[in-house]
């Protein structure tokens, strides 16, 4: 191959990753996160596909409503916590993004380093992608009104303030 064949190849390379970023920038779903945030709440594609995502694998338990189970503050009669709501009225939004995150991906016994720790919540690491968990949370985080919302960002920029970023 003569070197105007590899300048082409070279460019040709350029340009692919050049249209693989802007790919990745207009599809990323934490693209129009607040900063410290990773959840979309504005985002109505990514909102809609976290509805229908909580809607096969979280509302069974924490309601159609994200109203969360009766009771949801004392233990049951197995000695466990019943769903909480995730509406306004819960403490999920009481929560960072990057908290809620882990503890929805790899469950609250590995998220906070409690051996034994039983719990109904299922561990979404190996059943959700992180893409579908941003969306299920991103979704839930929609639904809430916005002075939470603000709230909510204001949290999760001074968390990423603290950890330095």
């Amino acid at each position: 191959m003569n070197k105007l064949t590899y300048l082409r190849a070279g460019a040709f390379a350029g340009a692919l990753m050049m249209v693989a970023a802007g790919l990745w920038l207009f599809f990323n779903p934490v693209a129009d996160a607040k900063p410290g945030a990773l959840f979309s709440p504005g985002n109505a594609e990514i909102v809609a596909l976290g509805a229908s995502i909580y809607a096969a694998n979280c509302a069974s338990c924490h309601g159609a409503n994200l109203e969360g189970q009766a009771d949801w503050k004392s233990r049951d009669e197995n000695g466990m916590m019943p769903a909480p709501p995730h509406d306004e009225s819960g403490h999920t939004w009481h929560h960072t993004d990057k908290l809620l995150f882990e503890l929805t991906k790899f469950g609250l016994a590995k998220t906070a380093n409690l051996e034994n720790f039983q719990t109904y919540m299922p561990v979404y690491e190996n059943l959700l992608t992180d893409e579908e968990i941003i969306a299920v949370l991103s979704y839930i985080k929609s639904t809430w009104p916005e002075e939470i919302r603000l709230r909510h960002d204001q949290m999760n920029a001074q968390a990423a303030e603290a950890e330095g970023g």
